[in-house]
Parts: C-alpha cells; sequence; structure tokens
C-alpha cells in the first residue's frame, strides 16, 4: 500500500489567470509551426498566419504579463521565487514576441530565418512560464 500524500498549496493560482497563462502558448507554439510550414514551403499566406497568432499570443501574454505584476506587487513580502521567475518569464516572453512581430512585419522573404529562431525561442519562454505557473502544488508524505 502506499503512502497517503497531502497536497499543500503555498497561493493557489487564480483560474482567470490561470487561463491568461496558458493562453499564449498554443499561439506562440502555432506560430513556430507556421514558421516552419513557411520555411518548407515559401506560400507567404503562412506568414500572414505566424503574424496573427503572434498578435495574439501577445494580447493574451499581455494580460498575463499585467497580473503577474500585480500578484508580485501584492506579495512582495513573502518572497516566493515561483512568482518571480513566472513574472520574469512572462516579461522576457512579451518583450522577445514583440520583437518577433516587428521581425514578422517585414516582407515575408526578409523574415527567415530570424523570425523562425525568434518564434522557437518565444514558444519555449510562453511553455517555461506556464510550467512553472501552475507548478503551484507541492505534494509531501503524511505519516
Amino acid at each position: 500500500m502506499g503512502a497517503p500524500f497531502v497536497s499543500i498549496s503555498l497561493r493557489p493560482l487564480h483560474p482567470l489567470h490561470a487561463m491568461f497563462l496558458a493562453f499564449p502558448f498554443p499561439l506562440f507554439l502555432g506560430a513556430f509551426l507556421s514558421d516552419l510550414a513557411y520555411w518548407n514551403s515559401f506560400e507567404i499566406q503562412w506568414a500572414n498566419f505566424s503574424s496573427w497568432l503572434i498578435a495574439g499570443g501577445l494580447v493574451g501574454g499581455g494580460f498575463a504579463l499585467l497580473w503577474a505584476v500585480v500578484e508580485l506587487c501584492r506579495y512582495w513580502e513573502y518572497r516566493d521565487t515561483r512568482l518571480l521567475a513566472r513574472t520574469a518569464l512572462l516579461a522576457l516572453m512579451w518583450v522577445l514576441g514583440f520583437i518577433n512581430a516587428l521581425v514578422h512585419a517585414k516582407d515575408a522573404f526578409a523574415t527567415m530565418s530570424a523570425g523562425l529562431y525568434l518564434s522557437a525561442i518565444v514558444m519555449l519562454l510562453a511553455l517555461a512560464a506556464l510550467w512553472v505557473g501552475h507548478s503551484a502544488y507541492r505534494y509531501r508524505e503524511v505519516v
């Protein structure tokens, strides 16, 4: 028989913030995949898809970043490293995503290969922010 585990939460993630936090990752993933499709086919519509997906990811990521900054200001005295890491990852994701949007605003052929690399980095930052944000629950063994 296994040992029972009890969930201990330091400060659970608000459901609305969890939604905002999960919003940018699929959009930035779609932008990365459409950049890959453009890189393989040079069909201009893929670059347009990528630009729109990046814009949507920036809107959702902006709301998640705003929420994280407000939370960081509210709970500064607790020195929560996960909250600081999540806010830093979201800020870096948003800044690099904005630079990626500027790169994708150029001619479609001019976006390669910098746009592809930036899309990959922003997608990984969105995944890391999502991972850190949703790892609020810790488990410990009850004796």
